[in-house]
């Protein structure tokens, strides 16, 4: 069986047995913008040397673990109006096995990617993901994760109709508590395999990115999540140098 059609058919399970959980809760709306100097996507500099705008306007439905969000990227620099992408996304977020060792954490979308400088026929695509991590596995607070990406065009016709790919990550991330943070500083260690792709685009191992971050509270309702990170470029068909770049994100709730 197709595996987009295996992760589509998981979704909508666990989406059900969510819904027979789910307790009455309020419609939550939170609105994410972010700052990147490099806007990294799966490796890749999506605007070449320049920085990246991210805003993400995100309802959670009741806490019933569904959502939906519209994603907006743009560079900070010109030349890439080609390169101005919303995206639409549809979500469902839960936990497995609550109580135990092994309680799973896991978060499951599909998302149409649109580029308005473009005709829908080139630049639309489709991506479905499966993230998955484990809180409790490890002692001392070490936490594994695995992600799973199948990138896709929008329609069978379209121009980049032999653009599709998968894409594996694998990390470990670490909550450190630090004398004078309000919050512990974050650390993670995350790597990436992708398989296929259109034109030179390899199978192989492609990246691996260290990074840290923490949060500051401002108000009850507003926070500032500055990071850094280093991404060591093993596959110069997707980046063919080391980049190091930040992240600053705001964040707010209604």
């Amino acid at each position: 069986m197709n595996v987009r059609k295996v992760l589509l058919m998981a979704i909508v399970v666990l989406g059900l047995v969510g819904l027979t959980q789910a307790e009455e809760n309020k419609l939550g709306v939170s609105l994410d913008v972010t700052y990147m100097s490099k806007l990294m996507d799966k490796g890749g500099e999506y605007y070449s040397e320049n920085g990246g705008l991210l805003k993400t306007l995100d309802l959670d439905l009741w806490g019933t673990g569904f959502g939906i969000a519209v994603e907006h990227r743009e560079s900070i620099g010109s030349g890439f109006v080609d390169k101005e992408r919303f995206a639409y996304k549809v979500y469902y977020s839960n936990n497995l096995f609550e109580g135990e060792k092994y309680v799973t954490k896991y978060k499951a979308y599909w998302k149409l990617n649109h580029h308005p400088g473009k005709s829908r026929h080139v630049g639309n695509a489709q991506e479905l993901n499966l993230s998955l991590s484990w809180p409790k596995i490890f002692p001392g607070g070490l936490v594994p994760s695995y992600a799973f990406y199948s990138d896709y065009p929008a329609g069978s016709g379209y121009a980049n109709r032999d653009s599709s790919y998968y894409y594996h990550l694998f990390g470990l991330g670490y909550a450190l508590k630090v004398d004078g943070l309000p919050n512990p500083l974050n650390l993670s260690a995350k790597t990436a395999y992708r398989d296929g792709g259109s034109g030179n685009k390899d199978h192989d191992w492609s990246h691996a990115t260290l990074g840290m971050s923490t949060q500051f509270k401002i108000t009850k309702d507003i926070s500032f999540v500055p990071g850094i990170y280093h991404q060591i470029s093993m596959d110069d068909s997707i980046c063919d140098h080391d980049v190091t770049y930040c992240k600053l994100s705001m964040k707010f709730k209604f």
